[in-house]
Parts: structure tokens; sequence; C-alpha cells
């Protein structure tokens, strides 16, 4: 058995993977996994009818999923024993940066109100919950899908039975009829009860000409359900419909 000269160094052949690996039924599985969950947070988006549904976030879930497994095994052709050293990390951190393009598209600011929040944080999860899949996690990836789900549809009903504060903007939809003073009403009952109109936008009715809806964005201390009563109980307001921002289809 040859003896270790004391201070030579033993030459070591250079390792070459002349194929990549991560190509076999275990990454498929992850990515499998990543479409999904990823789909399942789209379909509870795409039914609330929001910006960005099932296509999109299946597309995030499955792409950050591909992205990992990417970085995980996809330079494997070119490893070369002690030359070339490769960080499996470093598509990871750029995903993290780069879905941050797709979510800020989704947050829309219009005066005091921003929009589209809950939807951008909907893809963030979702390019992560992918991450976790390619990353190998899948326990971790059907976990955050789980809260998300208790997050998102469960919180939004506990949201709904927290008394608004006057930083919480709503939207309020009446149809009135036209000529009888009914807006200056509304306007008034609004201010008299402690809210601000923001924003107002109005359309007449395409086959009555005498019926007007109109569309107020309202910020005040008081319960909404009771302004929405009031101003249903005015002469000439044939509907009132009232709906929170964070709860509605904005998000």
């Amino acid at each position: 058995m040859p003896r270790a000269v004391p201070g030579h160094r033993e030459a070591v052949a250079p390792l070459i993977i002349g194929e990549p690996l991560g190509q076999g039924w275990g990454q498929l599985a992850e990515l499998a996994l990543a479409f999904v969950l990823s789909s399942g947070i789209g379909l509870e988006r795409e039914l609330r009818q929001k910006s960005a549904g099932l296509r999109t976030h299946a597309l995030v879930g499955v792409g950050a999923a591909l992205f990992m497994l990417v970085s995980k095994y996809g330079f494997t052709d070119v490893l070369e024993a002690q030359r070339i050293v490769l960080d499996p990390s470093r598509v990871a951190a750029q995903i993290v940066s780069g879905i941050g393009f797709i979510g800020g598209g989704l947050i829309f600011v219009r005066r005091d109100v921003v929009s589209g929040l809950t939807t951008a944080a909907s893809i963030w999860i979702t390019a992560a919950i992918g991450m976790a899949a390619g990353g190998g996690l899948p326990l971790l990836a059907v976990a955050a899908t789980v809260l998300y789900f208790v997050i998102v549809p469960g919180f939004t009903a506990l949201v709904r039975r927290i008394p608004g504060s006057r930083f919480s903007p709503a939207a309020l939809r009446l149809t009135y009829r036209d000529g009888q003073g009914v807006l200056r009403n509304v306007l008034t009952e609004c201010t008299e009860r402690g809210f601000s109109v923001n924003h107002l936008t109005s359309r007449r009715d395409e086959d009555r000409s005498d019926i007007v809806s109109v569309t107020m964005l309202v910020q005040g201390r008081g319960p909404l359900a009771s302004l929405a009563g009031a101003l249903s109980s005015l002469h000439g307001v044939l509907d009132v419909d009232a709906e929170d921002i964070d709860a509605g289809r904005r998000d």
C-alpha cells in the first residue's frame, strides 16, 4: 500500500460531469407539487375575480420552482473539482427580487386609496411556495399554502367583524332618481355622520335617463352599515350597496 510522502500533494483528477443532473422523477414531482399548490391559490383569486387569477398564480409558482431546480442542478455539467464551484442559492435570491416587478404592477393608488395589495401579496407567497417545492421542501410548501387559505378567506370574515376606522376606505354604490336633489342630500348625510367622500363617479342608466348610479369612496369612524341604512331611507334613493375596499374585488 503506497505511503503518503510528507509535503507532497497528490494530484486530483478533475471531475467533469458531462450531463446535467436533476432531470428525474423526483424533480418532476417537485414541479408538479408547485403546480398544484399555486393553482389552488390562483383558483381562489379567480373565484374572487381579482386582476391576477388562476393562470398568473400557476405560472408564478411553476416558474419559481423551475428556477430553483435550475439553480440546484442546471450547471452540474460544467462543475470541475477544485476549479469550478457554484452557489445553488444564487438564482433563488434573484427570484425574490424579480417577483417584486409583477407584484408592483398589481398595486394601484388612486388619491389616498391603495388597491391590489392582497393580490400582490398572493403573488409573492406563491413564488415562495414554488421555491420551497422546487427546493425539496414539500412540507413547508404545503404548510404555507394552508396558511394562505387561513389568512385570506379566513381573515376576510374576521376583518368584517372589526369596526372600521376612519383610515379604512369603503365603496358606496347608490342608485337614485335624478332631478330631486338626491345627491346633495346624500353628501349632506355623509358629512353629518362624520364620513368624507374622497372620490365620486356617476353613470346614467341607458334605458332610463332619470336613473343615475353613483360610486363613492368614503372614509369615517362610524359603522358603514349605519351610513348605508341612512342613505337608503332618503327620498329618491332606490338602492345602496356598501363594500369594504380591503374585503372587496379591489384587492
